[in-house]
């Protein structure tokens, strides 16, 4: 499809490094900056799927960077500025090789893992008789292992400090901020008429301080459901009504496909396509509250580029 980015090769005064992840490409220049441009890629089930999605990029990127304006109180980011819609230009880090994950419900793979009998993730216990979509009596941190390629690991907080990942220091430092950045964000989605069911957040240490870092709130990194008939629903058993990239994993298994070795991506067609598209764009104006305005279409990697080397022609 047209105006969609799926892939990136700029090359930067002062390059030292590019990684391309599942979505964003992070370019570093002379371990000064992190230059995070976020594609239109998709991914599911730790897969990056085959097309991309037009707008998805400049959906996540302006997400993340209006929550990590409205979070820096609560802990410093590596956010300096986003001067294009699909870029932020922050502080280099060294990334922490674990994501913290921090859940106020149980659904999507806790659930599925309390369905399948299990009461234990990461190390929290679980208590029996809850019911899909109900809310934990305070929010959990269920940290992962952060893979360079193939599934990310649950892991408990002991494990992480026992096999040295993460000092102890470190982890308590960055858990409080999780719990804070979670707080503010229930709040906030509140405000919205949302709730913030689940999300992720990753930390990174430059000059001997802990930075959040990468995308905050966003639908890739978190799961929202309507606060409206949240209740109504649980009562009778209905399934929530979502903010979310959970619409893509739920019709990826509908249609036979887990992440699993052997397992086929199903063929995604341009109307697909063209929904998932529309979907984040509802997310971002129902997030946000405001219209989502898209950005000029035609030569958009030259837009990108040219933004960026203005950027850093005044640094």
């Amino acid at each position: 499809m047209a105006n969609v980015i799926v892939k990136t090769d700029f090359t930067f005064p002062g390059l030292k490094n590019k990684y391309v992840g599942k979505v964003r490409d992070v370019y570093t220049i002379e371990d000064k900056f992190l230059i995070m441009v976020a594609t239109d890629r998709i991914s599911a089930f730790d897969v990056v799927l085959p097309k991309g999605i037009p707008y998805k990029g400049q959906v996540l990127n302006q997400i993340a960077s209006r929550f990590l304006d409205a979070t820096a109180d609560i802990c410093p980011n590596w956010k300096i500025a986003s001067p294009d819609p699909m870029v932020t230009i922050g502080r280099y880090c060294k990334p922490f090789p674990v994501e913290m994950i921090i859940r106020g419900y149980l659904t999507g793979s806790s659930w599925r893992s309390y369905k399948s009998g299990k009461r234990e993730i990461c190390g929290v216990q679980i208590p029996d008789g809850m019911k899909e979509h109900q809310r934990f009596t305070e929010p959990i941190v269920t940290p992962t292992t952060k893979a360079v390629e193939g599934h990310d690991e649950d892991i408990s907080k002991e494990e992480i400090i026992s096999s040295g990942l993460v000092s102890k220091e470190d982890y308590g430092i960055m858990e409080k901020f999780t719990l804070g950045l979670f707080k503010r964000g229930t709040e906030m989605a509140a405000q919205k008429g949302l709730i913030l069911v689940d999300t992720k957040y990753e930390f990174g240490k430059a000059d001997g301080k802990i930075f959040l870092i990468d995308e905050i709130h966003t639908p890739d990194s978190s799961r929202y459901f309507y606060l409206n008939g949240y209740e109504e629903r649980q009562a009778k058993g209905e399934q929530q009504k979502q903010l979310s990239k959970e619409f893509v994993r739920e019709w990826l298994m509908a249609n036979g496909f887990q992440g699993q070795a052997g397992q086929q991506v199903p063929e995604m067609s341009e109307e697909w396509v063209s929904q998932i598209s529309d979907r984040y764009i509802e997310l971002y104006e129902n997030i946000i509250g405001e219209k989502f305005i898209k950005a000029e279409a035609g030569d958009i990697l030259k837009r990108i580029e040219n933004n960026i080397n203005a950027f850093l022609a005044l640094k």
